[in-house]
Parts: C-alpha cells; sequence; structure tokens
C-alpha cells in the first residue's frame, strides 16, 4: 500500500511540528530533568547547550531529529532556554554551523537515551504484532493505524523511517488480517452449505440468485413485503445463522455483511 493511505497533512507533517504543542504536551516531553541538565552542561558554550537541548526534546516528541531547529516553535525554544538560563534564543542561529556538530550531538543522544533505528528485530516483531491486532479485532482506516505506528515508534525509542517504509507495513498487515478473516470464514460452513453457496454466483439469463438475495424491495406495498419475507426465508435457509462466528470478531461480520 503506498503513500495514498495518508492524508495531506499526515505527509506534510511527518516528523515536524505541525502546530505549536499545548502545555501538557510541552510540560511532558520538554522539561529537563536532572540526568538531562547534566548531559546538556557538557557542551561547550550556550549555543551547543540550547542547540543539543532542543535536539534531545524534540526526538522525544517527534520520533525523530529534526533537520531545522529554527522550524521548531518559538515557545518551545523559550521554555527550553529558559531551564538552561539562557536568555537569548537567537543564539541558537550559531549552533551546528558545522555539520558534524549536530551529527555527533545526535550520536551522544543516541548512546545516552537508547533511542535506536527501525529495523528487523523484536521490537519490529512487538510493532507488527500490535498493528496487526489493531486491524484484527478492528476497522480502523489505514491512516489511524498509521498514526498508532507512530506513537508507538516514540514510546519505544525507535526513530522514525520513511514513511513508505510504515505505510508498506500498514499495507501488508492490513492484507494478511483481510486473508485470514476469509480464510477462517470459508472453513465455516459444511461441504453442503459451500455447495449451495456457491450455486448462488451461477449466472442465469442476466442475474444470478446472488444479486436476488443482495437486492431488497424498493418499494413499499404488500406485494414487496411477501417478496422480502421469501427473501428473508430463503436466506435463512442455508443455515448461516447457525454457524459459528465466535472466533471471529463481531465487528468483523457487521462489517462485511453490511458492505454486501
Amino acid at each position: 500500500m503506498r503513500n495514498e493511505i495518508l492524508t495531506k497533512e499526515q505527509r506534510k507533517n511527518y516528523g515536524r511540528f505541525s502546530e505549536t504543542p499545548d502545555q501538557n504536551q510541552i510540560s511532558k516531553y520538554f522539561t529537563l530533568d536532572q540526568m538531562d541538565l547534566e548531559f546538556i552542561s557538557k557542551r561547550r558554550g550556550g549555543a551547543n547547550r540550547l542547540g543539543v537541548a532542543l535536539q534531545l526534546t524534540c526526538v522525544r516528541f517527534l520520533g525523530t531529529f529534526p533537520a531545522d531547529l529554527s522550524a521548531v516553535p518559538g515557545t518551545v525554544q523559550e521554555f527550553v532556554a529558559q531551564q538552561l538560563l539562557i536568555l537569548d534564543i537567537t543564539i541558537l542561529e550559531s549552533y551546528g554551523k558545522r555539520e558534524t556538530t549536530k551529527r555527533e550531538h545526535r550520536i551522544l543522544i543516541r548512546n545516552r537515551y537508547g533511542y535506536r533505528d527501525y529495523g528487523r528485530g523484536p521490537l519490529s516483531f512487538r510493532l507488527t504484532r500490535f498493528l496487526y491486532l489493531r486491524a484484527w479485532i478492528g476497522d480502523e482506516r489505514p491512516s489511524l493505524l498509521f498514526d498508532l505506528a507512530i506513537s508507538w515508534l516514540v514510546g519505544n525509542k525507535i526513530l522514525l523511517p520513511g514513511p513508505t517504509t510504515l505505510t508498506r507495513l500498514i499495507g501488508e498487515i492490513r492484507q494478511r488480517a483481510f486473508e485470514t478473516l476469509w480464510n477462517k470464514l470459508a472453513d465455516l460452513p459444511s461441504e453442503a452449505q459451500r455447495s449451495r453457496l456457491e450455486s448462488l454466483l451461477d449466472i442465469s439469463g442476466q442475474t444470478s440468485w446472488f444479486d436476488h438475495y443482495r437486492k431488497g424491495p424498493v418499494r413499499i406495498s404488500s406485494t414487496s413485503f411477501i417478496k422480502a419475507l421469501e427473501r428473508y426465508q430463503g436466506l435463512r435457509s442455508f443455515g448461516v445463522g447457525n454457524l459459528d462466528f465466535s472466533g471471529i470478531p463481531l465487528i468483523k461480520t457487521r462489517i462485511h455483511y453490511i458492505r454486501l
């Protein structure tokens, strides 16, 4: 599944600030504790201390290191600077004039705080299992699964991969859940029931019995009412209502029945 599962806003804001964080978010992600202050204090100069502090707090919030710290909302810059007793946030302009400085700081943060790249392994398996469970028991939109994946990665200190990687993963997981559903449904009927159900697809003239059962009456009349009853009795005769759907999430059977 390609990037079309994403909304325009998701594509634009992936790994970036979509808006200024609210007060609760600022307090949760951008407050520096004693360990943070000790780590930051080892950097020389105010610009380096502010720069590395913003890199640290932004990766906590975004799940990735921002390419341009000037894009960090001013409210966030000021909040972090105040904790470092830095009064002039314009000194940030001189941070990282050497690209190697920012790169070295990112490596230090990764090593000190345990951030990892996304890849194959136990954590990747846990993410796959988490998303598969959501896809199996629910009917969430792919864009919501994308947001859930980002939250999971951020919470587990895994740096965000490219958006294509996540969209491909979500597409594969949803397809797997879909195939599992239909395999389970196909195993429920007896051989006789399967034969009768397959016969619904036989075309007689220009239509089939499947079309007959799928389309209900469109007029309100006594004749339509009788036809509706006959249609209902015909559907009941397949015995589908007696099948054991306990191994399938209820929302799945409801959704696919409605779509039919």
